[in-house]
Formats: C-alpha cells, structure tokens, sequence
C-alpha cells in the first residue's frame, strides 16, 4: 500500500468521525456521566464509573442555598443577610435545574486535580448540545468566577462570561 492510500484511508477515517459524532470531536474523548441531581448551584452528583459521586463545578462559585458556615462567612463578609444569600443560592440552583437535570447524559473534563479535599470530583462539566455547564452558569448571572490554582484551565472564559453576564444585566445582576 503507497503513503499516498494510507493518507486518503485516514483523512476519509478522520471525516467519517466528523460527520458521524453526534457532539463535537473533542468531547467524544471525555468521560462520560449521567446526571443523578443537582446538588445545588455549583454542585451535581452523576454517575460516573459506575458510581455515584459529587461533582464541584471547577472554576465558578455561587450562593449558599442553605443558612452554613459559609452562608455566614459571607453574609459577614459581603455585609448582606443570610437570607438574602440563601435565597440567591435558591436562585443559582433553580437556574442549573433548568439546564441540566437527572437522567441527562454529560461528559466530564477534569484539570489537574482531580478531586478537592472532601472527595468531590473537580471538573468541566460539558451538556449533550456540546455547551459547558460551569460557563452556561456564569454566562447567565448566577455565579462568580472562582480560580482556584492549579484548576485553571478555562478561566479566561470564565471572566468573560461574567463580564457579559454584568453588562447584559442577567441573573443577578438584573
């Protein structure tokens, strides 16, 4: 067989991938999971391995959704009432409800840790359609940009979802 065959069987290989997968090529190489719940704003439980485990959205950080330790952190700390972050937090996780919810298909991307210190798995969380979740949420209004190094990998976008999300008043910045 002549180089030349073998690059004409591989570039027609290549675009039968193309064609044929159903979310972009660079997702069909992720890990795949199904939603189990949503947590809350920033955290989903999936299935993944065969397991169940916690997912902590890498990169994003919303409000409390019950009165904790660091829903009073925060209050001290950004001068609001726990009430008023609690009922922000209601907010972000009715928001990620709405995009995402149990029995869904996702794949996972993880950076370069792959868990945080309570055992939660650390990563990108990519819908069918191909979007990112933790963008979709910033994008929207309902989270911070969180850059926790070494997890860095997509904060420029991060940053710029947020600064649309402000400039085009959404969620809560409305």
């Amino acid at each position: 067989m002549t180089v030349r065959k073998i690059v004409l069987i591989l570039i027609q290989v290549v675009m039968v991938l193309l064609l044929t997968c159903p979310i972009p090529l660079l997702l069909c190489a992720l890990e795949n999971a199904t939603v189990v719940r949503i947590v809350d704003g920033d955290t989903i439980k999936v299935r993944y391995q065969g397991q169940d485990a916690s997912v902590r959205l890498i990169g994003i950080d919303t409000p409390e959704s019950r009165a904790n330790k660091k829903a009073n952190k925060d209050a001290m700390r950004s001068g609001q009432d726990v009430k008023k972050i609690t009922a922000m937090g209601k907010k972000a996780t009715a928001y990620v409800k709405s995009i995402v919810a149990p029995g869904d298909n996702v794949f996972i991307e993880f950076d370069v840790q792959k868990q945080d210190r309570y055992g939660r798995l650390l990563a990108y969380v990519y819908l069918a359609g191909g979007q990112m979740l933790n963008e979709e949420i910033i994008r929207g209004g309902y989270a911070s940009v969180m850059t926790v190094p070494p997890n860095v990998m997509y904060q420029h976008r991060f940053i710029k979802a947020y600064k649309e999300a402000r400039e085009n008043r959404r969620g809560f910045w409305e």
